[in-house]
Protein backbone atom coordinates (compact mmCIF):
# COMPACT_ATOMS: atom_id res chain seq x y z
CA UNK A 1 0.00 0.00 0.00
CA UNK A 2 1.57 3.60 -1.45
CA UNK A 3 1.07 6.27 1.88
CA UNK A 4 0.80 10.05 0.24
CA UNK A 5 2.47 12.77 1.77
CA UNK A 6 -0.42 14.71 2.98
CA UNK A 7 -1.32 11.18 5.06
CA UNK A 8 2.35 10.86 6.02
CA UNK A 9 2.94 14.44 7.66
CA UNK A 10 -0.92 14.20 9.25
CA UNK A 11 0.21 11.65 10.67
CA UNK A 12 3.87 12.51 11.81
CA UNK A 13 1.97 15.82 13.15
CA UNK A 14 -0.83 13.99 15.06
CA UNK A 15 2.08 12.25 17.03
CA UNK A 16 4.09 15.13 17.50
CA UNK A 17 3.56 17.68 20.40
CA UNK A 18 -0.34 19.00 20.22
CA UNK A 19 1.10 22.78 20.38
CA UNK A 20 3.34 22.25 16.89
CA UNK A 21 0.22 21.26 14.52
CA UNK A 22 0.16 24.25 11.70
CA UNK A 23 -2.63 24.37 8.86
CA UNK A 24 -1.71 27.17 5.78
CA UNK A 25 -2.55 28.68 2.85
CA UNK A 26 -0.20 29.80 0.53
CA UNK A 27 -0.37 31.99 -2.39
CA UNK A 28 3.45 31.06 -5.11
CA UNK A 29 4.51 33.92 -7.68
CA UNK A 30 6.64 32.54 -10.02
CA UNK A 31 7.89 29.49 -11.95
CA UNK A 32 4.67 28.82 -12.60
CA UNK A 33 2.29 31.18 -9.89
CA UNK A 34 0.77 28.47 -7.53
CA UNK A 35 -1.61 28.47 -4.72
CA UNK A 36 -1.10 25.92 -1.98
CA UNK A 37 -2.77 24.21 0.93
CA UNK A 38 -0.88 22.06 3.35
CA UNK A 39 -0.22 20.76 6.84
CA UNK A 40 2.93 20.27 8.84
CA UNK A 41 4.06 20.65 12.54
CA UNK A 42 7.08 22.42 14.59
CA UNK A 43 9.44 21.11 17.36
CA UNK A 44 11.12 23.43 19.90
CA UNK A 45 14.96 23.37 19.82
CA UNK A 46 15.73 25.65 22.52
CA UNK A 47 13.45 28.58 23.58
CA UNK A 48 13.76 30.88 20.61
CA UNK A 49 14.42 27.88 17.89
CA UNK A 50 11.39 26.19 16.48
CA UNK A 51 12.46 23.94 13.45
CA UNK A 52 9.37 21.87 11.18
CA UNK A 53 8.50 20.00 8.04
CA UNK A 54 5.21 20.88 6.26
CA UNK A 55 3.71 20.25 3.06
CA UNK A 56 1.10 21.46 0.59
CA UNK A 57 -1.06 20.62 -2.66
CA UNK A 58 -3.06 23.22 -5.08
CA UNK A 59 -2.64 24.05 -8.50
CA UNK A 60 -1.22 26.01 -11.13
CA UNK A 61 -0.80 26.77 -14.75
CA UNK A 62 0.76 23.54 -15.39
CA UNK A 63 -2.07 21.64 -13.04
CA UNK A 64 -1.58 19.42 -10.00
CA UNK A 65 1.46 21.62 -7.81
CA UNK A 66 2.62 20.69 -4.58
CA UNK A 67 5.60 21.02 -2.33
CA UNK A 68 7.58 19.99 1.19
CA UNK A 69 8.96 22.76 3.31
CA UNK A 70 12.25 22.05 5.93
CA UNK A 71 12.74 25.02 8.06
CA UNK A 72 13.58 26.58 10.94
CA UNK A 73 11.76 29.62 12.84
CA UNK A 74 13.82 31.84 15.13
CA UNK A 75 10.87 34.17 17.30
CA UNK A 76 11.53 37.59 18.63
CA UNK A 77 9.08 36.98 21.51
CA UNK A 78 9.21 33.42 22.27
CA UNK A 79 6.68 33.50 25.14
CA UNK A 80 4.44 36.26 23.04
CA UNK A 81 4.73 38.75 25.59
CA UNK A 82 3.26 40.90 23.14
CA UNK A 83 0.29 40.56 21.10
CA UNK A 84 2.25 40.59 17.82
CA UNK A 85 5.44 38.23 17.69
CA UNK A 86 7.34 38.90 14.75
CA UNK A 87 10.07 35.96 13.28
CA UNK A 88 12.02 34.86 10.82
CA UNK A 89 13.19 31.64 9.32
CA UNK A 90 14.54 29.63 6.68
CA UNK A 91 15.48 26.32 5.26
CA UNK A 92 14.79 24.09 2.44
CA UNK A 93 11.90 24.09 -0.39
CA UNK A 94 11.25 20.68 -2.98
CA UNK A 95 8.76 22.14 -5.44
CA UNK A 96 6.31 19.63 -7.65
CA UNK A 97 4.37 20.45 -10.40
CA UNK A 98 3.25 18.59 -13.31
CA UNK A 99 5.20 18.48 -16.59
CA UNK A 100 7.95 19.46 -14.79
CA UNK A 101 11.40 18.10 -13.07
CA UNK A 102 11.19 18.48 -9.22
CA UNK A 103 12.89 21.72 -8.61
CA UNK A 104 15.23 22.91 -4.97
CA UNK A 105 15.49 25.92 -3.34
CA UNK A 106 16.57 27.79 -0.70
CA UNK A 107 13.61 29.22 1.58
CA UNK A 108 13.74 32.21 3.35
CA UNK A 109 10.92 34.19 5.09
CA UNK A 110 9.84 36.90 8.06
CA UNK A 111 6.70 36.40 9.73
CA UNK A 112 4.26 37.83 12.52
CA UNK A 113 2.29 35.73 14.86
CA UNK A 114 -0.94 37.49 15.61
CA UNK A 115 -2.81 37.12 18.86
CA UNK A 116 -3.48 33.78 20.72
CA UNK A 117 -7.70 32.96 20.82
CA UNK A 118 -8.06 29.96 22.82
CA UNK A 119 -5.26 27.81 21.90
CA UNK A 120 -5.02 29.52 18.09
CA UNK A 121 -3.10 31.46 16.71
CA UNK A 122 -3.19 33.01 13.27
CA UNK A 123 0.16 34.23 11.66
CA UNK A 124 0.70 35.96 8.33
CA UNK A 125 4.20 35.24 6.49
CA UNK A 126 6.35 36.33 3.60
CA UNK A 127 9.63 35.01 1.49
CA UNK A 128 10.98 33.65 -0.99
CA UNK A 129 11.41 30.12 -1.69
CA UNK A 130 10.50 29.03 -5.62
CA UNK A 131 9.20 32.06 -5.71
CA UNK A 132 8.00 34.98 -4.04
CA UNK A 133 5.48 33.53 -1.70
CA UNK A 134 2.48 34.81 0.83
CA UNK A 135 1.11 32.96 3.13
CA UNK A 136 -1.68 32.27 6.25
CA UNK A 137 -0.92 29.85 8.73
CA UNK A 138 -3.24 29.08 11.79
CA UNK A 139 -1.22 27.34 14.60
CA UNK A 140 -1.88 25.45 17.86
CA UNK A 141 -0.63 27.73 20.29
CA UNK A 142 -0.23 28.28 24.22
CA UNK A 143 -0.83 31.13 26.04
CA UNK A 144 2.60 31.94 27.20
CA UNK A 145 4.95 30.19 23.83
Amino acid sequence: MRIRLPVLLLLIAVSADAQSIEGRVDGIFAGPAAMHAGVGFTVPMGTYVRSGVDGAIGSSRDGISGRVDAFARFHLDPFRQHKWAPYGGGGLTARFDDNRTNRYFLLVFLGVDGPVTGKVSTSIEAGFGGGGRIGLIVRRAGERR
